[in-house]
């Protein structure tokens, strides 16, 4: 970081096949952890959802406090867990 100021900016438009000039909505973990504790009744964690991800292909965040060695051993999710995610997905049409 630096206290100096920017030499200059860049102006960036972009337009989406629509030809609406916004920003796309952003699905969060967050957002599919309500869908599916709202509609299925349980909560799913994080890992599940990233795991679930994973087995689709899905991108990832990529967390750059990622531990090296877990505490636990990891268990993968539950069969039930895993179909609530993917209809969470389907349901923001990230596949």
């Amino acid at each position: 970081m630096s206290h100096k100021d920017a030499d200059g900016f860049i102006s960036v438009k972009m337009e989406y096949e629509d030809g609406v000039d916004s920003i796309p909505e952003r699905v969060t973990y967050s957002m599919i952890q309500a869908y599916v504790e709202g509609k299925y009744g349980f909560k799913v964690h994080t890992a599940y959802i990233a795991e679930v991800k994973c087995l689709l292909g899905l991108s990832i965040y990529d967390a750059p406090n990622k531990v090296e060695e877990l505490k636990y051993p990891y268990k993968p999710a539950p069969v039930h867990k895993v179909e609530a995610i993917k209809d969470a997905l389907k349901h923001f049409e990230l596949i």
